[in-house]
């Protein structure tokens, strides 16, 4: 999610920063421009008729069970159920509103707008994010804070009006009905077999809270999220800060199993879920000044900068997934940790934290993962992974791969001191 006030707790950069352009910087246009295309045309094909908009989320790709068994290595039991008429290669469209990645694509013309100065994009954006002014009064997700700060965080930072704010602090005001004081979390899922489960991925919606704490000042859903991520960081995380996806937990407060949904074993890292931490606890310095979270933030970010050993940083759908040619990788882990570790570096002025980015950003922009114009179903980067063991969105296209790979190209321009129209 959009990191939106850059706070006096940020420090003044100048390590890797210059205002000038340079020869090696036309990878960064090219990134931009064929984004901005890639997104106009995406918007040619959400209007499904005159009285329809549609909210695009990925393209529909197969994978055999035998591959996707011997990625797991283990019996492969589950698979996402096909919509009839579906067919490999076309584009999927969030089926609600209420799909947990509607925020993104408006998120995305956002940062299209933020980025280009083209009204186009903020006309866009403006329309679609005003189709999820329902979820505003939705309790059935802990997903809120990516659905609405995406969409309407976005909005309120770059179109300002009056109806932003009460939109923000009602979604905030749902998502900590999902808050059990006794557990000390909010819960995520409300499905499957876990007494109260709590995702990695949660942490990212800690962001809602904290901005909504703020702009009201009332400290009851900062407090909230500070408990959340305490409870997290004391539960989720292995010696080496490697992250379980899933920790359920007893009525109590105990923990009653820590398990994977969409790695590729309990004990594994998956890929996007260790990009989350290091997100989310990169967030939670950001908005306290607690160095505990600076403390583990820099251990995820060590952790990552190890366990992904492929040349161009971009990882394989888990970093314990078979390190052979067709193992799908995750550009949607790549570019949110890319926005993680700018955030990082502004807050630290540790370089390794900006070369590490600009590596991933550099690759996320080449060839292999920035499709050509025209292409790709509209969506900006290839190579994506939703979830392996449910045979969903394998080597496919995600909105949310885009959305961070448009907002860490923001954070590296702002760090850099460079504006579009200069490139």
């Amino acid at each position: 999610m959009k990191n939106r006030i850059l706070l006096s707790s940020w420090l003044i950069l100048g390590i890797a920063c210059t205002s000038a352009k340079t020869e090696t910087d036309d990878w960064l246009k090219k990134g931009i421009d064929t984004a901005a295309a890639q997104l106009k045309s995406m918007t040619e094909k959400t209007r499904a008729n005159a009285d329809t908009i549609l909210l695009p989320r990925s393209v529909r790709t197969t994978f055999d069970t035998a591959f996707i068994t011997h990625q797991l290595g283990r019996a492969f039991q589950e698979s996402e159920p096909e919509i009839p008429g579906s067919k490999t290669g076309e584009i999927r469209f969030c089926s609600t509103i209420y799909d947990w990645t509607s925020g993104f694509f408006p998120g995305s013309l956002w940062y299209m707008y933020e980025l280009t100065g083209n009204d186009f994009f903020k006309e866009q954006a403006i329309m679609h994010t005003n189709l999820l002014n329902p979820v505003k009064t939705h309790t059935g997700t802990h997903d809120l804070g990516f659905m609405m700060f995406c969409s309407f965080g976005n909005a309120e930072r770059l179109a300002r009006n009056d109806t932003i704010a009460p939109i923000l602090q009602q979604t905030a005001d749902n998502l900590i009905t999902r808050f059990d004081p006794n557990i000390g979390c909010i819960r995520s899922w409300d499905f499957g077999p876990w007494n109260f489960p709590v995702i990695i991925d949660n942490m990212m919606n800690l962001e809602l809270l904290f901005h909504v704490s703020r702009q009201s000042g009332n400290p009851e859903y900062k407090r909230i999220a500070v408990t959340h991520a305490n409870t997290t960081l004391k539960h989720h995380f292995r010696p080496d800060a490697s992250s379980f996806h899933v920790v359920s937990y007893r009525n109590d407060g105990s923990v009653e199993c820590r398990q994977t949904f969409q790695g590729k074993a309990n004990e594994s890292c998956w890929a996007r879920g260790q990009a989350w931490a290091l997100y989310g606890y990169t967030t939670c310095f950001r908005e306290t000044g607690d160095t505990t979270y600076l403390d583990m933030a820099k251990n995820i970010a060590t952790l990552i900068m190890t366990r992904v050993t492929t040349d161009d940083a971009v990882p394989f759908w888990d970093y314990d997934a078979p390190d052979l040619p067709e193992t799908p990788r995750d550009a949607s882990a790549a570019a949110i940790t890319a926005s993680a570790m700018l955030s990082l570096y502004r807050l630290t002025s540790d370089s390794k934290y900006f070369d590490y980015a600009e590596k991933i950003l550099k690759n996320l922009s080449s060839p292999v993962y920035l499709a050509s114009a025209g292409s790709n179903q509209g969506f900006v980067l290839k190579h994506s992974t939703g979830s392996l063991p449910h045979g969903s969105e394998i080597d496919s296209p995600l909105n949310y791969a885009d959305y961070y790979y448009l907002e860490s190209l923001k954070k590296y321009m702002d760090i850099r001191n460079l504006d579009y129209k200069n490139l």
